[in-house]
């Protein structure tokens, strides 16, 4: 799967801070959250940041609130095209509050070609419209279920250790047809090797849909998801709470796919995040 041209982005970063109550931080920079105690992450698109606060307090995104663990853990997450400021509130139980204003750091994607795909997996044919509709229904379903916090605040490990083939946010072109980003690191594989929780989480879909074959999803809590394509076979059922490590199903190439390779994604409150950042570098295979 051969990676041509970079399309570039502008960076949009900049540094005031005026006040107690009122902090604007450039991406680049060291992420401070006033209120708050920055875990893991920073401001990029399709970053995710961890943070905790005071248990009581309120947490919003642009007015809106986000869920809050008990023990105070919150996370703020950057869509792949996450052009504008956002503007984080912690408010107290005594009303004051405390804003900070971040822009993220902008990206440069890389456009992906994969040819070779069945004509059907790329242009759908009508009589599979309806199952494709279902497929989508029920995923946006099981990301929206809900969970308790894991134990991802710790760190999110890689399911499998591998040879990278596909990268978040690329532009794709199938079949010479122009597509939608890549969501997901593509990790190329031999069909079979275990897939493993990347931390703890509540199962919440397994199933063989249209595009992505066999598909699991985990909620890590806080609305973290990891999803899992193009499986051989699943270990695990709807309902299941599951460990970090433990073996959720093999690597195979069912759905959309030209070969065994696993396509790890997270989604955090509808935004796509880059799992490669949240993981950090591959582990050595050794």
């Amino acid at each position: 799967m051969p990676m041509i041209t970079l399309k570039r982005r502008i960076l949009h970063g900049f540094a005031i801070c005026a006040g107690l109550l009122l902090c604007t931080v450039a991406a680049h920079a060291e992420t401070v959250i006033n209120g708050a105690t920055l875990l893991r992450g920073g401001a990029v698109e399709g970053g995710l940041m961890i943070a905790r606060t005071a248990p009581d307090n309120r947490v919003t995104l642009d007015d809106a609130a986000i869920p809050v663990a008990p023990d105070g853990l919150f996370i703020v997450g950057f869509h792949r095209d996450s052009d504008l400021p956002v503007t984080i509130g912690i408010t107290k139980t005594d009303g004051t509050s405390q804003l900070t204003v971040l822009t993220p750091q902008q990206r440069s994607y890389q456009i992906q070609r994969i040819d070779g795909l069945q004509k059907n997996m790329v242009t759908p044919p009508e009589n599979v419209i309806a199952r494709i509709k279902s497929d989508q229904a029920a995923v946006a379903a099981a990301r929206q279920t809900p969970a308790a916090a894991g134990d991802f605040w710790r760190g999110i490990d890689w399911p499998v250790t591998g040879r990278i083939s596909g990268v978040f946010g690329s532009q794709r072109i199938l079949n010479g047809q122009p597509r939608q980003p890549h969501y997901g690191i593509d990790i190329a594989v031999p069909k079979g090797t275990p897939v493993r929780a990347p931390a703890s989480g509540l199962v919440t879909l397994v199933k063989d849909l249209y595009f992505s074959g066999w598909t699991i999803i985990i909620n890590h809590g806080l609305g973290l998801n990891s999803t899992f394509l193009h499986l051989d076979s699943t270990a695990i059922s709807v309902g299941d709470t599951v460990q970090r490590g433990s073996i959720i199903g093999t690597v195979g190439s069912t759905g959309r796919s030209t070969g065994p390779h696993l396509d790890w994604r997270l989604d955090w409150q509808g935004r796509r995040i880059d799992a490669s950042l949240a993981a950090g570098p591959m582990p050595e295979t050794g």
